[in-house]
């Protein structure tokens, strides 16, 4: 018993000895020489399912996705703005739409808006109005959205974000003529965007957030 336990003091000695170890409370270890450049590296991370999910719902290989944004709110405004502006508040295309969201200047009147020439030079104003206009259709669709939502249409599926992000290109009046006729009647814009694809292209996301207001405005 005597012979085992000086064994084992001998070997956490030996130990203590090859690693260097300090038994001074005042020493520190200078880990600055130390690297991992060379090295293999294998770690294990769990894939979070709603990212995974999201994923495999886009059907748009040209479509880059963000594990940040997701299918979020702000994933849906923020995509929905980088197809029509690239996102530019001070975007103004060849028909005349304005900014970041590419709003038309009867739109604008609707929610209180009534100076193109400040709407564009204000970022905060055009965030309001993407909502104040987001809210306007949503309460005009409400019908049609409680109708059709979860149906397919020419094989897409109805979601509510692709109802809203169609009325933002077409109007609340196009989506509700292009759902009642269950796809015959495709209203297609100025560029040969049409409802159908943007009810596509923004199907899936979480717009909850937009509350149905028949007086939304922006100011």
């Amino acid at each position: 018993m005597i012979r085992n336990i000086a064994s084992y003091s001998a070997l956490a000695l030996t130990i203590c000895i090859l690693l260097g170890v300090s038994f001074s409370s005042n020493e520190t270890i200078d880990l600055s020489k130390y690297s991992t450049k060379g090295l293999k590296l294998n770690y294990t991370v769990n894939l979070d399912q709603n990212i995974e999910d999201d994923i495999l719902a886009s059907n748009d290989v040209n479509e880059t996705f963000s594990p940040f944004l997701g299918k979020s709110f702000v994933g849906f405004k923020e995509a929905l703005a980088f197809k029509e502006s690239s996102g530019n508040y001070a975007s103004v295309n060849t028909f005349g739409y304005l900014g970041k969201y590419q709003f038309g200047s009867e739109t604008l009147k609707m929610i209180g808006i009534h100076n193109p020439v400040q709407f564009l030079k204000n970022p905060v104003l055009q965030e309001k109005a993407f909502i104040a206009n987001a809210s306007r259709n949503k309460w005009i669709l409400r019908r049609d959205i409680k109708n059709f939502v979860g149906k397919k249409i020419n094989g897409i599926l109805v979601t509510e974000s692709g109802i809203l992000a169609a009325a933002h290109l077409a109007g609340p009046g196009s989506v509700k003529k292009y759902l009642r006729s269950y796809g015959l009647d495709n209203f297609t814009d100025g560029y040969g965007t049409t409802v159908e694809h943007y009810m596509k292209r923004f199907s899936g996301y979480d717009t909850s957030f937009v509350k149905p207001n028949k007086l939304a405005k922006a100011i």
